[in-house]
């Protein structure tokens, strides 16, 4: 049975393409033409079009939350900073507040500054911080140091006095002294 035939009308630069396409081996334009329309009008297509769609929402929707948590994390640690420095910084007799309210102008723009100064740069305080307290591999403890390996006088791995780290028990067990 043949195929009904149809006339269409296409834009120089898609008749172009369509040209290009068709000069592959075993390619004819009709194949072509047929398999851009089916895809088009497949409900497959519209199937997969929504679920691309909402796999990006649920990714918006995990961030967006992740922002409100990170705000409501900010938002309760300043509060507890505020709230603690009102409660231990006593209140100022009188002929010192002009002093006092000076200096705390000045640190005030000081400390705008320094948040511009940071804005601009790109760079976090957190990030700052990461990177002066990255953990080199002599930070970490070995398998040995946890194994109860005795040295030949009998004094644990860790016997430096300043060490932080003290055997806590026969089994060669490190515990944290504060």
């Amino acid at each position: 049975m043949a195929k009904p035939r149809i006339n269409i009308h296409v834009s120089r630069e898609v008749n172009r393409l369509l040209d290009q396409a068709a000069k592959r081996p075993n390619v004819s334009k009709a194949a072509i033409v047929d398999a851009a329309l089916a895809a088009f009008l497949s409900p497959e297509a519209d199937d997969r079009r929504d679920a691309a769609i909402i796999r990006r929402l649920d990714r918006m929707d995990r961030r967006l939350n992740r922002l409100e948590r990170d705000f409501t994390v900010i938002g309760e640690t300043l509060a507890l900073h505020i709230r603690y420095y009102l409660t231990v910084t006593p209140p100022l007799p009188e002929q010192d507040r002009q002093a006092a309210q000076a200096l705390g102008k000045e640190r005030f723009e000081y400390f705008i500054g320094q948040l511009a100064k940071r804005l601009a740069g790109g760079k976090s305080l957190v990030a700052d911080v990461m990177e002066e307290f990255v953990a080199e591999d002599g930070d970490f403890f070995t398998s040995a140091d946890f194994a109860g390996d005795r040295t030949a006088s009998g004094d644990a791995p860790h016997s430096d006095e300043n060490s932080p780290i003290r055997d806590g028990s026969d089994a060669g067990r490190a515990e944290i002294v504060q």
